[in-house]
């Protein structure tokens, strides 16, 4: 049974011995963990571009609106109870009546027809209800289902609603949650692979020593401890310049961001890594670095023992 001591010691000492091989190859050590720094930093800046969309996003869908025009025979009664009626259906978070006096005032003011309208005889605008949908039906299947719940009510004349812009904006956000995804499995597998592949060459650098280890009773375990280490620094150090990367660059966007957006009568600000995104990047880059120095070293490792 080894002690605490004994065991934190031989930690220690191959967390030294890690950080001294990595220190005395300062060139091959910056390059692998640049390469690290790109595959995280590529995959992350794409998950920003799709958080910052989907919030973009929700301001436009916001303003999802249905129009819903009654027949001009419905009587003004009807027509609020119709909204009542819509006011309890599931999806709704909004109904608006505008009685046909109030849409023919409202005509009156912006049209400048004011004289002509005076001589028509009768109102010939119906009622109307605006409706907007709640979050959950604020998508093409929501708001399709909502329109065909309201063309059902025989007192419609018709539901006016141009969905078409809403499943252009759902399909690129769909495109670019699968891109992000490929791209962050391939670019996981690259890790997995450079590291490894540094990792096989310092174990090729050190094989004669390796094996004077095994002959003495060294077990795969500790021969294998100082190369995870590697990998804990190369993901570790990976993970955080990525983290410092992604967010310098979001930093420099905010304000032209926030000038474009104004030029278009809005407001909007970029939003950066959150400090648990931080903490899953750079957790996720450590868990990389250790699973690919495993790998690369188990491997090699094995064809050592298999020759003798």
């Amino acid at each position: 049974m080894i002690s605490p001591g004994t065991y934190f010691s031989r930690h220690a000492q191959a967390l030294l011995s890690a950080l001294g091989r990595l220190i005395r190859q300062p060139l091959g050590t910056v390059l692998t963990i640049f390469v690290i720094v790109i595959a995280l930093a590529l995959p992350s800046t794409l998950w920003l571009l799709v958080k910052n969309a989907r919030i973009a996003a929700g301001d436009v869908t916001d303003s999802i609106e249905l129009s819903v025009f009654f027949k001009t025979d419905v009587p003004l009664a009807k027509a609020e109870q119709l909204a009542e009626a819509a006011r309890q259906r599931p999806g709704v978070e909004e109904v608006t009546l505008i009685s046909a006096d109030e849409a023919l005032e409202e005509f009156r003011q912006y049209s400048g027809f004011g004289a002509a309208l005076d001589a028509l005889q009768g109102n010939p605008l119906p009622h109307v209800i605006t409706l907007r949908p709640d979050v959950a039906y604020a998508n093409p299947q929501g708001v399709e289902s909502l329109k065909r719940y309201l063309s059902a009510w025989p007192e419609v004349e018709t539901v006016q609603f141009d969905g078409e812009w809403v499943r252009r904006l759902t399909a690129i956000l769909d495109l670019l949650r699968n891109v992000f995804a490929v791209f962050a499995i391939v670019l996981g597998v690259g890790v997995l692979a450079v590291v490894g592949n540094a990792i096989r060459l310092e174990i090729r650098a050190r094989r004669s020593e390796i094996e004077v280890t095994k002959l003495v009773g060294g077990t795969n375990a500790f021969v294998r401890r100082p190369f995870l280490y590697e990998g804990v620094i190369f993901g570790l150090l990976g993970g955080a310049a990525a983290v410092g990367i992604v967010s310098l660059a979001v930093a420099s966007l905010i304000e032209p961001v926030g000038r474009l957006a104004s030029l278009y009568g809005g407001r909007y600000a970029l939003v950066g890594i959150e400090p648990l995104e931080a903490l899953v990047l750079i957790s996720g880059g450590t868990l990389l670095g250790v699973l690919g120095a495993w790998l690369g070293a188990a491997r090699l490792i094995a064809r050592i023992e298999a020759r003798g």
